[in-house]
């Protein structure tokens, strides 16, 4: 009993002095991920240190506007949206003003392009990488479309290929292979038009899979080859990555309100009440449920509510489950990357706690599948600590990165200008 004592003292004195040093250093840049779902709206303010990310303010509201993950009523986001940032502002102290945004929606679309450069026998600079990954984006896309991400995936310097990194080599020809996301121009100008009434800028706006992505996923494991599966309210969000980069992104327009949706009608219940029975009772897999348990179903107008078996509510949530991740491992066969996945899959967002879902998943993909939860965070863990909030962490991840990678490469461009000046005097 005292040893259990002494470990518990010893505990306690590390969170402290842990405490005392975060207290002691300069206050951090803040950076603040907004998560605009069709069934909540997540906001979280990280505080970026050089060692990590603390999460100091969270905040959550009804999203009541969206549908599919597309603003179908922009009054209504606004205010859901000013009720999440208020919380979270409340939550951290601060005032919040820029913040990322994640987006999903079925008029998202993922494809693969090529980008090729001579480089004549000359040493590859960073204006070179540039000029490769520009010809790769030269691609026609829809009218009503715009880019939103230009992922690299991998570099050839002639015959040499899977190189992350060319700068400094030296050949005739630099080729790139690069991921690139797009969106339709009008729900990007819905978002953004959103956040500004809500007075808010958007400091850039993210694919939800590949926020999620940061949050969640090991190096190890987009190394092996990883599905990262964000089951949302509205839509189901993949993104795949083999040998450390992504490879292949899907947008699918099914997700958690469905399965509420259907129990809903199945059940003849209101939606709200289809919500708490699915949240109560839900299952992925029926045979794990025993024939004699018996759920209360409530009933539109005065009527009492009635008795039905939890079998019949798990067979209605199943059959929906079923369909949504047999959509997904299709999609995983059409694209060629099925045999690539070593890693298994990640199943994140709300959905993601439907009890048993991970085993139904093994079942269908025949790989290993776990959830996933946000990682690497300090801070207040424990009030982000849920597959719900993987995608709002991990908006906080890519705008740390995002920022860095701004800072160095305005210090780039700094360092080609003095190189610039030097040859012209």
């Amino acid at each position: 009993m005292n040893d259990r004592e002494d470990i518990k003292s010893i505990e306690e004195i590390e969170i402290d002095l842990h405490d005392e040093v975060r207290e002691e250093r300069e206050p951090g840049e803040l950076v603040v991920g907004l998560d605009i779902g069709t069934t909540k709206i997540c906001c979280v303010v990280g505080e970026i240190f050089e060692d990590g990310i603390d999460i100091i303010g969270v905040g959550t509201a009804p999203s009541v506007g969206l549908k599919k993950g597309v603003v179908v009523n922009i009054e209504s986001t606004v205010k859901s949206i000013r009720q999440a940032v208020k919380q979270a502002e409340e939550s951290a102290g601060c005032d919040l003003r820029t913040v990322y945004v994640g987006i999903a929606g079925n008029h998202i679309k993922g494809f693969n392009s090529p980008g090729i450069l001579a480089i004549n026998g000359k040493e590859i600079r960073e204006n070179d990488v540039e000029d490769v990954i520009v010809a790769a984006r030269t691609v026609k896309i829809s009218e009503n479309q715009q880019i939103l991400h230009v992922l690299p995936q991998e570099y050839m310097v002639d015959d040499h290929t899977g190189i992350q990194n060319p700068l400094g080599m030296t050949g005739v020809r630099l080729v790139t292979n690069v991921h690139i996301v797009t969106a339709d121009m009008a729900a990007v100008h819905n978002l953004y038009t959103c956040c500004d009434k809500a007075g808010l800028e958007v400091a850039d706006m993210v694919l939800e899979s590949i926020a999620s992505a940061h949050a969640t996923l090991a190096p190890d494991e987009m190394e092996l080859g990883v599905v990262l599966l964000d089951i949302g309210g509205g839509t189901t969000d993949l993104a795949v990555f083999c040998d450390g980069t992504i490879r292949h992104t899907c947008e699918i327009g099914l997700g958690g309100h469905n399965l509420t949706n259907d129990i809903s009608v199945g059940l003849r219940t209101p939606l709200q009440d289809a919500e708490r029975l699915k949240e109560d009772f839900g299952c992925a897999i029926s045979s794990l449920i025993k024939p004699s348990h018996v759920v209360n179903v409530p009933t539109v107008g005065d009527r009492e509510p009635r008795k039905v078996t939890q079998k019949v509510l798990v067979d209605i949530i199943q059959a929906r489950m079923v369909e949504i991740l047999e959509m997904v491992n299709q999609d995983l066969i059409n694209c060629g990357l099925k045999n690539r996945i070593n890693g298994g899959i990640v199943l994140t967002g709300g959905t993601a706690l439907l009890a048993n879902l991970a085993e139904l998943a093994e079942q269908i993909f025949d790989l290993p599948v776990r959830i996933g939860y946000p990682v690497q965070i300090g801070g207040k863990v424990q009030e982000v600590q849920t597959p719900r909030c993987t995608t709002g962490v991990g908006l906080v991840m890519y705008g740390r990165q995002h920022q860095a990678d701004s800072r160095y490469s305005e210090s780039s461009m700094v360092g080609r200008m003095k190189d610039w000046l030097r040859k012209i005097m």
